[in-house]
C-alpha cells in the first residue's frame, strides 16, 4: 500500500498505476449527482462554485449521520459511471481527481490522461470502514440535498484502488 497526501503533485500521480492499493490522507469533498447537477448549473450560470476545482477530490458518496465520537456515520462509495456526464468537463476545468465505485466511460478515462489525474475506487460495501477514515466532516454546499450535499472531510488512511491512472490503464480492462 502506497501512503498519500492529497492534493497529490504530478510526481505522485505519474508513479501510480492502475491497481495500486493506497492509502489517501487529507482533503476530500463528497458530491453525488444531485450536487453534480448543481455544480453545473453555476457553472453554466457563470457563477464561482463552492469548492476550488484544482485542490479538490470528489468522492461520489453521502455520509450517513455521525454516531456519537465520530466525525461521520456509514460513507461507503456510490456507482461511478452515474457521473460520467459530469466528470470530464470537472477534470478539464482542473479537478484533481475522484474517488467512487466501479468503472468509469472511455471519455472520462481520456480526460483522465489528458489532464494526468487519477480516478481511486474505494471498497463497495464497506461503509462502515470507509467512515472510519473520516477524522472531520463538515457541510460546505446544498444543505437542502441532506446526505448528497456537498461535505468537505479530512480523511486519514482513507484505503483505496488506482482503478483508472493518468496512462489510460483501468484495473476492469487490464
Amino acid at each position: 500500500m502506497k501512503k498519500l497526501t492529497l492534493p497529490l503533485s504530478p510526481e505522485d500521480i505519474a508513479h501510480l498505476h492502475a491497481g495500486d492499493g493506497v492509502l489517501l490522507t487529507g482533503v476530500i469533498y463528497t458530491a453525488r449527482d444531485c450536487a453534480h447537477r448543481r455544480l453545473f448549473e453555476l457553472l453554466d450560470a457563470g457563477k464561482q462554485l463552492p469548492i476550488d476545482l484544482k485542490s479538490s477530490y470528489i468522492y461520489y458518496a453521502g455520509p450517513c449521520p455521525a454516531p456519537e465520537g465520530k466525525a461521520c456515520g456509514s460513507c461507503g462509495p456510490t456507482t461511478a459511471a452515474r457521473m460520467n456526464t459530469f466528470a470530464p468537463r470537472l477534470l478539464d476545468l482542473g479537478l484533481c481527481g475522484m474517488i467512487g465505485k466501479g468503472e468509469m466511460s472511455k471519455a472520462t478515462r481520456e480526460a483522465l490522461v489528458r489532464n494526468k489525474k487519477v480516478y481511486f475506487a474505494a471498497i463497495g460495501g464497506a461503509g462502515a470502514l470507509c467512515g472510519n477514515a473520516v477524522k472531520t466532516c463538515e457541510l460546505v454546499a446544498f444543505p437542502d440535498l441532506l446526505s448528497e450535499a456537498i461535505y468537505k472531510m479530512e480523511v486519514e488512511d482513507f484505503p483505496a484502488v488506482v482503478a483508472h491512472d493518468s496512462f489510460g490503464a483501468s484495473v476492469y480492462a487490464d
